[in-house]
């Protein structure tokens, strides 16, 4: 059940838009990817938990990727508590993922900065990645040390520590994001929401001198053994 990466959203879709790209990338490179959603998106102005829950498996079939799970933990109402970390902290005992993508949890909600479930996410994501490593937890599985959590959906005044090139599969997770109907081809918005999101990327790409991108932040600094691999692609 060795996963190489694991990425965390707290409605549908938000894997698709902050990590899809990443993904399909590592699909491709050979690696085993899952996504966690801990809530069913029911508040979401377009679609029901049922139709969400079946926009989760048809993006996930386009990115290549495995639904680990998917929790009901109250859309709008997440909560970081203890009895979500130690279920979280479950799946990433039974996965033994080498890296996490979650929501970046260190900032407060409202207007620009990050929806309230986001911030929950990333909390309970990184609490459930200490639960699981520790050996007197009172769960299934043996203990798992999480290498890495990066952090994605980052607030307007955080600046990423690294961007991923996603040029090369731009048209596949177009392809994905729009597996969510619901919510991106939905007529009654009047926001064209896949236009914002490439518009999201494409600055990225810019910051990175690429054309598509998906920007992370990594809390802890990032290890370099040789510090030539950072000039790789240039």
């Amino acid at each position: 059940m060795a996963y190489d990466l694991l990425s965390i959203g707290a409605h549908p879709d938000d894997v698709e838009v902050g990590t899809g790209g990443v993904l399909i990338d590592q699909q491709k490179r050979g690696k085993k990817t899952g996504i966690v959603i801990l809530t069913e998106g029911e508040m979401g102005t377009g679609g029901t938990a049922e139709i969400r829950s079946r926009e989760i498996e048809d993006a996930a079939s386009v990115m290549g990727t495995d639904v680990v799970k998917v929790f009901n933990w109250g859309d709008t109402k997440l909560a970081h508590s203890y009895e979500n970390r130690l279920e979280l902290a479950k799946v990433i005992r039974k996965c033994r993922p080498k890296m996490l993508l979650t929501p970046y949890p260190h900032v407060g909600h409202g207007r620009r900065q990050s929806h309230p479930d986001h911030v929950a996410a990333g909390i309970i994501t990184v609490n459930a990645a200490n639960l699981a490593a520790l050996k007197k937890i009172d769960i299934e599985g043996e203990p798992h040390l999480v290498t890495r959590i990066y952090h994605y959906f980052l607030p307007p005044q955080v600046i990423p520590n690294f961007i991923v090139d996603i040029t090369p599969h731009f048209d596949q997770w177009i392809k994905a994001l729009s597996a969510h109907r619901s919510q991106f081809l939905n007529k009654d918005k009047s926001k064209d929401y896949i236009e914002h999101i490439a518009a999201m990327s494409r600055s990225f790409g810019l910051q990175a001198r690429c054309q598509y991108g998906q920007g992370f932040y990594a809390v802890e600094p990032i290890l370099v053994k040789d510090i030539m691999v950072l000039t790789e692609g240039e």
